[in-house]
C-alpha cells in the first residue's frame, strides 16, 4: 500500500502585516512540510515557515501568473508528497479566495482538507482608517463585491450585484480598476456625488496609504497603484468632527 495522503489547510494569511495572521495559522505554518503561498504573502510571514518547502503559486491582476488549474493540481500532488500542507491565501480564503475551486478539486481527490479563516481586507481597512463599516442610524448593512471574474464569465465584468444600490456601505475588493466604473453606476442608480468614500491601498502594510474622496471624484478614477488597493463607500465613511 502507498502512503496515506497528506491533509491540506487552507488558511488565511490575512491583510498583509505578518503579526495580523492567526495564532492557529502561524503555528500551522511552523509544522507545514510544504506551504504554496500567494503573490501577496509578505517575506515577514514567510519566515513564520520554518521548516517547510516555499512554493510560489500567485496570481496578480494584470500580470502573469499561474493558472488556478495548475495551482489545484500542485495542491493534490503535495497531499502525496507531504503530511501536512498549507496552503496560505491573503485575507480569508472563503472570500474572493478561489476556495471553492480548490476544495473541489482536493474533495474529488479524496484528500483531507481544513479551513483557517484569516482577518478579510475589508475589516483591516476599517480598523486601518479608524472607519467602521456600520454606524447606528447611519449604516446598518454591509456588502462586499468585486468585479474580478472568471475568464469564462466576461459578461459578469461590468455588471453591478442588484443589491448594491440599496446597501448602505459598500466595500469594493480589487477595486482600483473598476473602482470609476462602479461609482458611475452608483451616480446614475442615485447616489450622491458627494457621498464618502475611503481608498486604502496596501493595507496593513509599511507602505499602506490612505486616501480619502468623494464619489463624484472616483467616478474621475484612481491613479495606477502599487499594491492591492479596497474601495470603501457610504454614509458611514464620513470623518468624525475631531477625527485625525
Amino acid at each position: 500500500m502507498g502512503a496515506a495522503l497528506g491533509k491540506v489547510y487552507l488558511v488565511g494569511a490575512g491583510p498583509g502585516a505578518a503579526d495580523l495572521i492567526t495564532v492557529r495559522g502561524a503555528r500551522l505554518l511552523a509544522q507545514a512540510d510544504v506551504v504554496l503561498y500567494d503573490a501577496l504573502v509578505i517575506p515577514e510571514m514567510l519566515e513564520l515557515c520554518g521548516k517547510a518547502d516555499l512554493i510560489a503559486v500567485g496570481k496578480r491582476s494584470g500580470q502573469r501568473s499561474m493558472a488556478q488549474t495548475l495551482i489545484n493540481q500542485q495542491l493534490v500532488d503535495c497531499a502525496g508528497k507531504y503530511q501536512l500542507i498549507v496552503r496560505l491565501k491573503g485575507g480569508d480564503p472563503m472570500l474572493f479566495g478561489r476556495a471553492d475551486e480548490e476544495l473541489r478539486a482536493l474533495e474529488a481527490a479524496g484528500i483531507e482538507v481544513e479551513i483557517v479563516p484569516g482577518i478579510t481586507t475589508a475589516v483591516a481597512a476599517a480598523a486601518a482608517t479608524k472607519q467602521p463599516l456600520t454606524k447606528r442610524g447611519v449604516a446598518r448593512s454591509v456588502a462586499f463585491f468585486t468585479s474580478s471574474t472568471a475568464p469564462d464569465h466576461p459578461e459578469q465584468r461590468n455588471a453591478a450585484p442588484p443589491a448594491l444600490p440599496e446597501t448602505d456601505t459598500l466595500v469594493q475588493y480589487m477595486g482600483g480598476r473598476e473602482a470609476a466604473a462602479t461609482a458611475e453606476r452608483l451616480l446614475a442608480a442615485g447616489r450622491r456625488g458627494d457621498l464618502p468614500v475611503v481608498v486604502v491601498e496596501n493595507c496593513s502594510r509599511v507602505d499602506q496609504r490612505i486616501m480619502r474622496l468623494t464619489l463624484a471624484d472616483l467616478a474621475h478614477g484612481l491613479e495606477p497603484g502599487h499594491g492591492p488597493v479596497l474601495v470603501m463607500l457610504g454614509e458611514a465613511l464620513a470623518k468624525r468632527e475631531h477625527q485625525p
